[in-house]
């Protein structure tokens, strides 16, 4: 019997309803009609449901059949709603199908109302099929979808001709494209790594010629540089035109791959791990007495990997004495098939011994045979430590034994122990058979007098979780004392909760004996350091003050403690601390010994010079643990030194004074004169005349004006005159240019151009020839000259000092020189005086030259012999000084005593004449101008020599020169002094 039609029917005259419920069942449509005509009623039939077909009238009492119909499309669309009206026009019609309205009869009409509602239904009862079918297909593409992409496998298909590709959507994640991409075959290849894309490419091109499908692995590289491992498989078939597709999947295998290659590693990791650990493997079936071994058990037996494993090749290797074990062993389990685990040794080839740990585990196969799975582990090593571990403990025990030093270990609950060493209870003095004594007793051997200290020594480590040191005495059942130091370290749980201590005990007897008997030597030390004269100092590594003797401390007038704390300027002179501070820090850091002299402040404010030796004592590492340091009172040696230096510095100003100026030697005013005269004309660049007979040191007095000058850092160039030949001395003055004459090969700088800058000494310029004295008068005059064969001028910066033995005057009146030249020539003059007007000189000069040449010749010579002496003296010396050294010399050379004395035939008779009266009128007239001069300037300073206002300064010239002046003059500067002067700054 088939279900009723249900049918709504949107009516407001029962009786067309009744109409149309008739007209349908005449046509076999058993139907049930139920009727509304409100909104309400409507809305309330729509949202129970269960409706097959809505009939409605257009024109309704309260709405419209629009209405209705919208109320329909929401409610229920997949509803047949037919219009059944009277009323019906074209246009709403048109809009009641746009809406979706099914169709529409007019009841004028009614014979159409059974076609349209079987259509109708037909219709709906179609779309409802379709929609069941799309979505069956929905779900099935659903879960394709979903199983593709739990099974990382997407599919796809191609058609060789056109080029046209499908990609599911997994295949498109595991490419890493979005959606909107084209699928090709080239945006495979973009994805393909680089080092597969010529096996991807050449199996496509292989698969596209033949027409057979492909199969490849690859790897892709995605473009945030991830790489996935894919399985790419195609079928190739044609369809009706034959044409080639090929329908495929890709699978992403990445995880498999990464399984596999963990797979590989642990492996690797398990052969590793088993030769590291000297642990191999085995199985071994009873049934077919197969026996399997891992590679490290290879390596332990020392086989061959290709050697089949038997019963009978594991006896080769084991050991005589154990064999008997093993077979016993083998037979045991074979029979009873239980677990073993069993100790034994191999001897190998070489004759090395191997000890095995071999452990197994029956089990039973699906066949129903039995099998055992095992270890094999080489224990040689463990063995060879266990063995040192028993050495060792016996060498501690002997050690412990040698130190008497004794290790324990106590639980902190109850205070019981937990071990107590064979020396422990010999320091003690318990028995160890009689098991280990309890708390009280061992309280019992610490000394009253230690007792508290030492309980709370420990009480306070419990207390703060900390290690505890201390060192106590012991009281011996037959009254013997004993020092014993212990040391306790806290031992925690996982909850930071204290649990034991651990810890050892020394006999420190003799130690403290020792101590003691230092204590008693170091006492004695000390007072015989603190009754040593010498101050004692000891310092710490940071020079940090330890300890200072009696006779420091009496000395600064402090304590131990205050000399500890005081400030240095306390102890040490403020310039002295500075310059220790300075200079010996460096000596502190790298730990050397070292001096110093320093002043140290005395208790009354006084200081005094001490010397201090300073030595480190050095641990292992060469750092210094302690600074030991002396100190001497040397203030008697200092002011001995001063007055020594003040003499020195003394006689050094009267040396420079009276008797040295460079190498010239000599006291006498004749000489202060000449050497007065050098020091006023070397700072300027004034030319300079020096006259004097031969071998009076007239160069010496040139380049003493030169050293004087500002020009002193350039060069001094000397020219003898008359050693160059005429023809050469412009050449050699002046330079020549190439082919100048013949033998001028290049060219040459002359002795003016060298001396450029600086002085040229132009040595016996009274031989020059005419032709040369024009071109001097030249560069005097113009400061300029020209190179032989040359024709342009050169510039010349030189200062001329001159300097001849001949009468110039009387040259110029016998017209072999010029006197335009002379005057040139003579802005400055020198007299250097002959050695006969120096006769104070002699003396000096002797001893200057016996030292000089004595020195050389590697003599001793003390003194002078008197009658040798007055010889020299009284000797007129027509050679001057060169004769006095050259006879020096040879005296010299042929003394072989420590009294110089010289051969009265070297000196010659010949007397010569002591020269124009003139000169020494001109001499006298000199000194008496000079007297003058210096009168004059101590007038005007009030008797001072040097100082700003000095006469000294107002001259010129040093003090010290000044000094020799006045005193060679025989000037009494104190009557120049006033009342208001201060006092002479000398």
């Amino acid at each position: 019997m088939r279900n009723p039609l249900r049918i709504l029917s949107i009516e407001d005259d029962p009786k067309d309803s009744k109409l149309i419920q008739e007209l349908l069942e005449t046509e076999d449509i058993v139907c049930e009609v139920t009727r509304v005509d409100t909104q309400a009623g409507l809305l309330a039939s729509l949202e129970q449901g269960g409706i097959d077909l809505i009939l409605a009238d257009y024109t309704l009492p309260s709405f419209d059949g629009i209405s209705a119909l919208k109320f329909a499309m929401r409610a229920c669309p997949e509803v047949p709603f037919i219009f059944v009206s009277g009323t019906l026009g074209e246009e709403v019609a048109i809009e009641a199908l746009k809406i979706g309205a099914t169709d529409y009869v007019l009841k004028t009409r009614l014979s159409r109302l059974v076609p349209s509602v079987i259509r109708a239904l037909r219709e709906s009862r179609e779309r409802a099929e379709r929609k069941q079918a799309d979505e069956k297909l929905r779900r099935s593409e659903a879960y394709l979808t979903e199983a593709q992409r739990l099974s990382q496998t997407g599919s796809f298909g191609c058609n060789l001709s056109t080029g046209e590709m499908f990609w599911s959507e997994e295949t498109f994640r595991i490419y890493g494209y979005d959606r909107s991409t084209q699928p090709a075959v080239e945006r495979v290849l973009q994805r393909v790594h680089p080092e597969d894309k010529p096996l991807v490419q050449e199996q496509i091109d292989r698969a596209s010629r033949g027409g057979k499908d492909c199969h490849v692995e690859c790897r892709l590289l995605l473009p945030d540089d991830s790489v996935k491992h894919v399985r790419i498989v195609a079928h190739a078939s044609k369809n009706g035109p034959g044409i080639t597709e090929f329908i495929g999947a890709v699978m992403d295998v990445t995880a498999a791959k990464q399984a596999e290659e963990k797979l590989r590693r642990s492996e690797a990791y398990l052969a590793e791990a088993q030769k590291l650990s000297h642990t191999g493997s085995f199985g071994w079936n009873l049934y077919s007495g197969e026996i399997y071994w891992s590679p490290e058990t290879f390596r332990i037996f020392e086989y061959e990997l290709t050697a089949k494993v038997t019963i009978e090749l594991i006896m080769q290797r084991t050991h005589p004495e154990d064999r008997s074990a093993v077979r016993q062993l083998i037979d045991r389990v074979s029979r009873e098939r239980t677990d073993f685990d069993f100790e034994h040794r191999l001897l190998m080839p070489d004759g090395s011994v191997k000890y095995l740990r071999v452990m197994g585990s029956p089990s039973k196969n699906e066949d129903g045979s039995f099998e055992f799975v095992g270890a094999v582990t080489d224990i040689t090593e463990s063995k060879r430590a266990e063995e040192a571990l028993r050495r060792s403990e016996s060498y501690l025990a002997e050690a412990q034994r040698l130190t008497h030093t004794g290790s324990w270990a106590w639980r902190v609950t109850g205070r019981n122990t937990l071990h107590l060493s064979e020396e422990w209870y010999r320091l003690f003095c318990f028995d160890a058979e009689e098991g280990m004594p309890p708390w009280e007793k061992r309280l019992q051997r610490v000394h009253p007098e230690d007792r508290t200290r030492w309980q709370g020594a420990i009480e306070r480590a419990i207390q703060e979780k900390t290690d505890y040191d201390i060192e106590f005495r012991i009281l011996l059942p037959g009254g013997t004392l004993k020092w014993i130091h212990t040391v306790g370290h806290p031992v925690l749980n996982a909850s930071e909760d204290l649990v034991q201590f651990v810890g050892s005990s020394t006999d420190i007897t003799e130690r403290k004996r020792a101590e003691e008997k230092i204590r008693q030597s170091e006492m004695e030390l000390r007072q015989l350091l603190d009754f040593t004269p010498q101050h004692v100092t000891v310092l710490g590594p940071d020079r940090s003050r330890l300890y200072n003797n009696q006779a420091a401390l009496d000395y600064h007038g402090l304590t131990l403690e205050e000399w500890q704390t005081a400030d240095p300027e306390r102890l040490f002179h403020p310039q002295d601390w500075e310059r220790i501070t300075r200079e010996v820090y460096s000596k502190f850091l790298s730990g050397s010994s070292h001096e110093l002299e320093a002043r140290l402040r005395r208790r009354d404010g006084q200081y005094r010079w001490f010397l201090f030796r300073y030595n480190p004592t050095l641990d292992e590492q060469g750092r210094p643990t302690r600074w030991y340091a002396a100190a001497t009172d040397i203030e008697d040696r200092k002011q001995a030194e001063q007055r020594l230096q003040n003499e020195n510095v003394a006689l050094r100003e009267e040396i420079d004074r009276a008797s040295m100026f460079e190498e010239i030697v000599g006291t006498s005013p004749a000489l202060h004169a000449v050497l007065s005269r050098v020091s006023k004309v070397a700072p300027t660049d004034s030319t300079v005349l020096i006259t004097g007979e031969t071998g009076t040191g007239k160069e010496l007095i040139a380049r003493a004006v030169h050293k004087r000058s500002q020009r002193s850092s350039r060069a001094f160039v000397s020219v003898n005159c008359a050693a160059i030949p005429r023809d050469l001395i412009a050449s050699e003055l002046f330079g020549h240019e190439k082919g100048a004459f013949t033998g001028a090969t290049q060219r040459r700088l002359g002795r003016f151009e060298l001396a450029e800058g600086g002085t040229i000494f132009l040595d016996e310029v009274g031989e020059l020839p005419a032709e040369t004295q024009i071109a001097l008068l030249r560069v005097l005059q113009e400061h300029e000259f020209e190179r032989v064969g040359g024709t342009g001028s050169i510039r010349t910066d030189v200062r001329v000092i001159a300097a001849t033995n001949r009468d110039l005057q009387a040259a110029i009146a016998a017209g072999t020189f010029r006197s335009d030249l002379f005057y040139r020539l003579n802005v400055f003059p020198i007299e250097v005086p002959p050695l006969r007007e120096r006769k104070e000189d002699i003396l000096v000069l002797v001893e200057y030259f016996i030292d000089r040449y004595a020195s050389k010749a590697g003599k001793n010579i003390r003194g002078v012999n008197k009658k040798s002496l007055e010889l020299l003296q009284s000797y007129p010396w027509p050679g001057n000084i060169r004769e006095l050294q050259n006879v020096i010399e040879r005296s010299v050379i042929v003394c072989d005593r420590e009294n110089f004395s010289v051969d009265e035939s070297w000196l010659s008779r010949q007397t010569r004449s002591t020269g124009p009266k003139s000169q020494l009128e001109l001499s006298q007239k000199l000194a008496s101008q000079e007297k003058e001069m210096i009168e004059a300037a101590l007038s005007e300073s009030g008797g001072r020599v040097s100082g700003p206002s000095g006469a000294a300064a107002k001259l010129g010239i040093p003090g010290s020169t000044l000094y020799s002046k006045i005193a060679s003059l025989r000037i009494d500067k104190n009557r120049f002094k006033t009342t208001n002067s201060s006092k002479d700054q000398s």
